[in-house]
């Protein structure tokens, strides 16, 4: 978690940004705030998707898939716009590191983690692609590990 720089937006939809979580190819996440001081995890576009008509169009589209997903592994999708200046999503935040930092910083997990939190991707998986999703991005870093699942 880093200080947002002086480019990044104070607030994005109601949420208050507090952090940088980080960020890759299709944007920035924040850890962001609501109003009541609940945390989510805030993904701001790119301004140079923000601009494409068919990146929103496939945006909104997924985004409307990823709401219907629910589950123990799966965070939730809280609040969204599709259609603003810049495209942005928010969903519940988790607290831990992703899988990717946890290995690098203590090592190899033991058989038991590993078959664990193996079974939690696998039911992930499958709730996104029983809406018709297809996880693009499945890696160890955006898997965030956390009581009492992976997600």
């Amino acid at each position: 978690m880093e200080h947002p720089a002086p480019h990044d937006p104070g607030r994005v939809g109601h949420y208050r940004v507090v952090a940088l979580l980080g960020s890759g190819g299709m944007g920035r996440v924040y850890l962001g705030l609501d109003p009541s001081g609940s945390p989510a995890a805030v993904k701001v576009v790119r301004a140079e998707y923000a601009y494409d008509p068919g990146f929103r169009e496939r945006f909104a589209r997924e985004l409307e898939l990823a709401q219907r997903v629910h589950g123990n592994y799966t965070p939730r999708v809280l609040a969204a716009d599709t259609s603003g200046q810049t495209p942005w999503l928010a969903t519940e935040y988790v607290m831990g590191p992703s899988l990717q930092d946890l290995v690098q910083d203590t090592g190899p997990l033991p058989e038991h983690a590993v078959r664990f939190m193996g079974r939690g991707i696998a039911q992930a998986l499958e709730r996104v692609h029983a809406t018709g999703l297809v996880h693009r991005d499945l890696k160890p870093g955006n898997v965030m590990v956390s009581p009492p699942v992976p997600r």
